[in-house]
C-alpha cells in the first residue's frame, strides 16, 4: 500500500531536519537520538521519527543498536577521505556516460539545476545551494542511463551528505563549486566524455589545499559541538 504524499513529505522533512542537526552539531557523534524526545520536539508520533532514523541508518549517519536505540555515527577523517575518493570515481563514471548518452530534455534539466545553483550562490544561501547541488548531481546520475551505477552513487552520496554540506562552510567554496559546475555542464553539453569525467572527479575529490580546508572545517565543527555540550547539559 502506497503511503499518502503528505506522510512521505513529512518523513522527508523530518529526515532532512535531523540531517541538518547532525551537520550543524546539534546532535554530535555519539548522541543518542531518543524517539520520544524527538517526537515531542517535532510534534509528531514516534512512527515517522522511527522511519526517519531508519533512513538515516541506511545512509550511514546513524547507528541503531538493538535494545539501546539510535546513535549518531562518527566517521574518522581517513575513512572520509577514502569515501570521497570512491565518490569521485563514481561521479566521473556518471559524467562520462552522461556526456555520451544525455537526452535533450535531460540536458535542459541539468542546465536548470545549474542555474538554481547560480541563484543560490548569488543570494549567499549555502543551504539552498546544497539542495540545488543535490539536484544537479542527480541529473547527471539519471543522464548516465546506468541504473546500477546511479544507485551506487546515490548510496555513497547519502553517506557523505553531511560532510559535503560541511564543505560549503569553507570560505569561497560555493563560488568555486559553481565554477566547477559550469565546466561539467559545458563538457557534457559538447559530448566530451573524458573532460566531463575529469571535471567531475576533481569537483568531488578532496586533495591539496581543499584537503586541508576540509579537515580544518570538520575539526572546527567537532570542537564547536564538543564545547557546546556542557552548556546543553547544564541547560537541560
Amino acid at each position: 500500500m502506497t503511503k499518502p504524499r503528505s506522510k512521505v513529505r513529512r518523513a522527508e522533512s523530518l529526515r532532512e531536519a535531523l540531517e541538518g542537526d547532525i551537520a550543524t552539531g546539534r546532535y554530535p557523534a555519539g548522541t543518542r537520538l531518543d524517539e520520544v524526545t524527538l517526537a515531542n520536539r517535532f510534534e509528531v508520533s514516534r512512527t515517522p521519527i522511527r522511519e526517519a532514523l531508519i533512513e538515516l541508518s541506511v545512509a550511514g549517519l546513524v547507528e541503531i543498536r538493538p535494545r539501546r536505540g539510535a546513535f549518531v555515527r562518527e566517521i574518522g577523517i581517513p575513512r572520509l577521505i577514502e569515501m570521497f575518493e570512491v565518490m569521485a570515481e563514481l561521479e566521473a563514471m556518471c559524467g562520462r556516460l552522461a556526456a555520451r548518452r544525455i537526452a535533450p530534455r535531460e540536458l535542459a534539466n541539468l542546465q536548470a539545476a545549474h542555474e538554481a545553483c547560480n541563484l543560490a550562490c548569488e543570494d549567499g544561501d549555502p543551504d539552498a545551494y546544497f539542495h540545488a547541488n543535490q539536484t544537479f548531481h542527480e541529473a547527471i546520475y539519471r543522464a548516465s542511463h546506468n541504473g546500477f551505477l546511479a544507485d551506487q552513487a546515490r548510496s555513497l552520496q547519502n553517506q557523505l551528505k553531511v560532510y559535503r554540506r560541511l564543505q560549503l562552510r569553507v570560505r569561497n567554496r560555493v563560488a568555486m563549486s559553481l565554477g566547477e559546475h559550469q565546466q561539467i555542464v559545458d563538457a557534457i553539453a559538447r559530448g566530451d566524455a573524458e573532460a566531463a569525467a575529469d571535471h567531475l572527479r576533481q569537483h568531488v575529490l578532496i586533495q591539496g589545499e581543499r584537503f586541508n580546508d576540509f579537515v580544518a572545517s570538520v575539526a572546527s565543527h567537532r570542537e564547536e559541538t564538543e564545547a557546546e555540550q556542557p552548556l546543553r547539559s547544564a541547560a537541560g
